[in-house]
């Protein structure tokens, strides 16, 4: 009987540890992997990556769009420079566009690109021949403007570029900074519109200004401002900066850019003649912070449209990242009533919170045939020392409540402190994806490894949801 009392505890702890090791196992099951352990993610239907830059080099920041006129053709740009690839059959194979590059300034990039509703390809930069002191841009700023190329068949050849803000050099000059470029690919009254915001930083302050062309980017608009409130002349937290936009289906355009507190968001609904006053809209933490062995990182948002929702006036999407977790996730929100509400953040990354792994560089597609949204960022769930990263695509097709992640690229890179640029890309249309993004590839001699240049390169992802169900 005395035996009998003893066993009884100890059966009931032994009981009590195989919950708590139960409970422990839900908890590892329901929340994700631990980091440093293979996140086991599939890969997307369809995947293929290829490089698209000819050697390593100084090579980041790339932009892709695909011809809504004939899906077939995408482009992709980037720099250093204004370099484009073209692929003409769905990105199988890709070639180097010619005569792209500005023949009269030092330097170029920055870029973005995008089709109109003819089919038509803009490549939009800046082009400087020296910066001005380091972050302030503004100060002892030599000549400097933002221009838009053409390409009537689709990306294979490009026209001579057309400025839309120029400046020559002489005292107190500005710097115009980081354009994005959108068409207006609807059926509403303004189609065929192209439109570019950017960031003017001056000795004083920075700005968002806006421009538009109504003759397929002949000519340009006088550049408006469109912030409300100006931000510090420091390429920094603090600034504004980080503009894009997307087009709904009636022609209004929205367009979204940071400040340092809140992502901010104003609309034009009259082909960008005018635009509401700017607002902050989802508070976040600072857009710029550091990550281990990353040159510079930043959560700028990225705004995209699907046309079929939003009781007909679409639903839009915006992403960003930062740290309000203690590493930084990819966040995600949603618009039913064209801006005036949003709905709380989703976390778009599927690795388990507060776990010490970064993802970052996110950007957005929507895809206006299927409605799915599309994201692509860089993810180091799988580094217990969170230093070598992977490429992850994250899709949504139930209005951004929730998001599939998918391995794009997997086998782990380090950026190893060299250039990855400011942003990634991605496009979409009828269930196939293009994502662009930059690696840095391993110096694979003593020679290279001393060597102070370069070793960078710009790889396009591809996956085909067209006949999947996610």
């Amino acid at each position: 009987m005395k035996d009998e009392l003893y066993r009884v505890p100890k059966l009931a702890r032994q009981r009590r540890v195989i919950r708590r090791l139960t409970l422990l196992c839900l908890l590892v099951i329901c929340t994700g992997v631990v980091r440093g352990q293979k996140a086991e993610l599939p890969p997307p239907p369809g995947a293929k990556v290829i490089d698209v830059t000819p050697h390593r080099g100084y090579f980041n920041e790339p932009s892709v769009a695909i011809n809504p006129l004939n899906p077939k053709q995408v482009v992709v740009a980037y720099q250093t420079g204004a370099r484009v690839a073209y692929s003409e059959d769905a990105g199988e194979n890709w070639q180097t566009a010619p005569n792209t590059m500005p023949h009269n300034y030092a330097v170029s990039g920055d870029v973005s690109v995008a089709y109109d509703n003819q089919g038509h390809a803009f490549l939009c930069y800046i082009a400087f021949d020296k910066l001005g002191t380091e972050e302030y841009w503004g100060h002892n700023a030599t000549r400097n403007g933002i221009f838009v190329l053409r390409s009537l068949d689709g990306g294979r050849t490009w026209q001579q570029p057309s400025a839309v803000v120029e400046h020559p050099t002489q005292p107190g000059i500005p710097f115009e900074d980081k354009p994005y470029i959108v068409a207006d690919n609807t059926k509403g009254p303004y189609a065929g519109n192209l439109y570019v915001g950017w960031t003017q930083f001056t000795l004083t302050q920075s700005v968002i200004l806006f421009s538009r062309s109504v003759d397929d980017g002949v000519t340009w608009s006088k550049p408006v401002r469109i912030s409300t409130e100006a931000g510090l002349p420091r390429d920094d937290n603090g600034a504004v900066e980080g503009f894009t936009g997307t087009v709904g289906p009636d022609g209004t355009l929205y367009v979204v850019w940071a400040d340092g507190t809140h992502i901010v968001f104003t609309y034009s609904r009259d082909g960008g003649r005018t635009f509401a006053p700017s607002r902050g809209i989802i508070p976040i933490a600072p857009p710029y912070f550091h990550i281990t062995n990353v040159d510079r990182t930043d959560g700028f948002p990225v705004i995209s449209i699907d046309p079929h929702g939003g009781n007909g006036a679409g639903l839009l999407y915006v992403t960003w990242s930062d740290y309000r977790n203690g590493d930084v996730d990819v966040f995600c929100s949603t618009s039913e009533d064209r801006g005036r509400t949003w709905a709380p953040a989703v976390r778009v990354n599927s690795d388990a919170i507060h776990n010490g792994a970064d993802q970052f560089f996110q950007w957005l597609a929507v895809d206006p045939v299927t409605s799915a949204a599309n994201l692509i960022f860089y993810d180091r769930r799988d580094d217990p020392e969170n230093r070598n990263a992977v490429v992850v695509l994250a899709r949504s097709t139930d209005h951004g409540r929730t998001f599939h992640n998918y391995l794009w690229m997997g086998e782990p890179f380090d950026p190893n402190n060299d250039f990855i640029g400011d942003y990634t890309g991605i496009a979409a249309y009828g269930g196939r994806i293009y994502g662009v993004w930059t690696e840095e590839r391993p110096r694979l001699s003593r020679r290279e490894a001393a060597e102070p240049s370069h070793h960078t390169i710009v790889r396009v992802g591809i996956a085909d949801f067209s006949s999947s169900s996610k």
